[in-house]
């Protein structure tokens, strides 16, 4: 399988646009949060559905120096895993979507789900998880949601798009499933794989703003 974007090169810069976070002035704001256009090729004959799995690699262990002015989140702190995007039982006939078809704009507390478009059902990003502290932004985040890292990170984000073919129609999650459980599910049904990366970062520092 093949998996490419026409908005960057596999392993390039993330167009702001397809940001949930952007610079603006001496602050970051929300930014136009569009899911990319994707294409693909080469699908198993045999596949019955597909899913897509957007992650982060880099995100801070500890949020002690988060979005602190006048101070950098170290490079060599523990990273863990952040979920951007989850979407299971794709048509295995599909073959690409257009720029903004799945998200225009972030959504306080997140857009609708689980059911989505062409059948498809999409899981909660862990946005979820980020604002559930949040009066104003708490909620329930489906779908796409791009990068935002720390604007005060030293180490630049690494983005991968992830597209699974399947040998089942469904896959095995329900409800309000979560990364955790497409990665568990996925288990033992997978007939091929293909992988987009991108890069982002809002440290200024980094950008040479």
């Amino acid at each position: 399988m093949k998996l490419w974007s026409s908005a960057w090169d596999n392993g390039e810069p993330i167009p702001e646009r397809f940001a949930a976070g952007r610079l603006r002035g001496d602050g970051v704001v929300f930014g136009d949060n569009l899911s990319p256009p994707l294409a693909w090729s080469d699908v198993p004959a045999a596949a019955r559905s597909l899913v897509l799995v957007c992650q982060d690699f880099d995100v801070p262990g500890l949020a002690d120096d988060v979005n602190q002015p006048g101070r950098e989140v170290p490079a060599d702190l523990p990273r863990v895993d952040f979920f951007h995007w989850l979407l299971v039982d794709i048509p295995p006939r599909s073959t690409q979507w257009a720029e903004g078809q799945w998200s225009r704009g972030f959504t306080p507390r997140g857009k609708p789900g689980p059911q989505a478009d062409l059948g498809c059902r999409q899981g909660l990003n862990d946005y979820t998880g980020w604002f559930a502290a949040d009066a104003e932004r708490a909620g329930r985040y489906f779908g796409y949601d791009g990068p935002f890292p720390p604007f005060n990170d030293s180490l630049v984000h690494h983005y991968v798009f992830a597209l699974y073919a399947l040998s089942v129609e469904r896959l095995p999650v329900s409800g309000d499933f979560t990364g955790a459980q497409v990665r568990e599910a996925l288990a033992g049904r997978v007939l091929d794989a293909a992988t987009l990366s991108g890069t982002y970062t809002l440290n200024r520092r980094l950008r040479g703003a």
